[in-house]
């Protein structure tokens, strides 16, 4: 269930008692905790459960195993038992680790999702893929594991940084590029209001978006074919995340990883050169892709290897044929790599 709209966390109680959970502990970090806790907690306590809290440190650095070792912990010494429910407050960090210790303690405790960031509200939280970094590559420990409950309050995007809410919109670009031409044109007509974080149309925006992903997830859970789909501008993105040691966003990693992936098509003769200034232009006008650490082109060639959707050493790659669609699946003649990750890192 997804529950997207402006004050909807008050609904978290009612919602809860329809999960009908034995216990309730909460998984957040140390920059929403101070923020935002006390009152989520508050309002499971007012069910009568206590709602222990685990505050990791904020970043990627908590999605290793050590943080999931934490995680398990935590949840272990609340001797929280297969009825219960682990709430996983915060950004896309929290939500994956908290998702994957959840669907591996006592092999698998229900998790209900509170994403507090418009990425986490719009890709992350949703489609029940959960996972850690491995030293050398991004999401290459995981599970699939649904939540019971999404609950996006837009109050929380009241608190994000600029930047940060306007990273997200490399996720937002991803789905209008290979899936929606008509989200495109929003998109376009519309950075304003949206970069203004107008209440009304974010609601239409992050539920245009959930039904997106919850369409391909629901043909394809288990990440076998269709749902490659929502790797567009991944491939790359995520190299580049590993070669920053992961310091890089995500939202801005992705976004780069489109520019490479559109010229790649174009060099593929799947897509006119005006796609390549179209998504440019929709990149651009959400400040996308934006401060990005310098990563060197060698490191990311390398890391394109260890992409999840590679088989036999080689990659499936999601290219764009026009605006509102992409194909999976594709390959690329390997002479066009280098030249592209230097034009696009640059």
């Amino acid at each position: 269930m997804d529950v997207i709209g402006a004050g909807c966390r008050s609904r978290l109680p009612e919602l809860l008692q329809s999960l009908r959970a034995s216990g309730v502990a909460m998984i957040t970090d140390r920059n929403v905790a101070p923020r935002w806790a006390p009152e989520v907690v508050g309002q499971v306590q007012s069910l009568g459960f206590a709602c222990p809290v685990l505050e990791l440190a904020p970043g990627e650095e908590s999605k290793s195993p050590t943080g999931l070792a934490q995680a398990l912990d935590f949840l272990e010494q609340q001797r929280l038992d297969r009825a219960s429910v682990v709430l996983a407050l915060g950004g896309g960090t929290v939500g994956d680790l908290a998702g994957f210790a959840s669907s591996i303690w006592l092999r698998g405790v229900r998790v209900v999702q509170i994403p507090t960031t418009l990425l986490a509200m719009i890709d992350s939280a949703v489609g029940g893929k959960t996972a850690i970094n491995s030293a050398h590559s991004k999401n290459s420990i995981g599970t699939f594991w649904q939540p019971s409950l999404v609950l996006s309050d837009l109050d929380f995007l009241s608190s994000l940084p600029e930047e940060e809410y306007l990273a997200a919109y490399g996720e937002v670009v991803k789905y209008a590029v290979a899936m929606d031409q008509e989200l495109a044109r929003q998109l376009d007509q519309e950075v304003n209001r949206l970069r203004a974080r107008d209440g009304g149309l974010l609601t239409l925006l992050i539920a245009r978006c959930v039904g997106l992903k919850a369409g391909v997830v629901g043909a394809d859970e288990q990440d076998r074919g269709a749902r490659a789909i929502l790797n567009y501008g991944h491939t790359i993105g995520h190299a580049i995340e590993a070669a920053s040691g992961y310091s890089a966003v995500h939202g801005r990693a992705v976004a780069m990883g489109m520019r490479g992936a559109v010229r790649l098509a174009w060099r593929s003769g799947l897509c006119e050169e005006g796609l390549i200034q179209a998504q440019d232009r929709l990149l651009e006008a959400y400040s996308l892709p934006g401060p990005l650490p310098r990563v060197d082109p060698g490191q990311v060639l390398a890391g394109l290897s260890r992409d999840k959707k590679s088989s036999a050493g080689r990659i499936g790659w999601v290219l764009p044929v026009r605006l509102g669609h992409a194909l999976v699946g594709q390959e690329v003649e390997e002479r066009h790599l280098a030249p592209v990750l230097e034009e696009i890192l640059a």
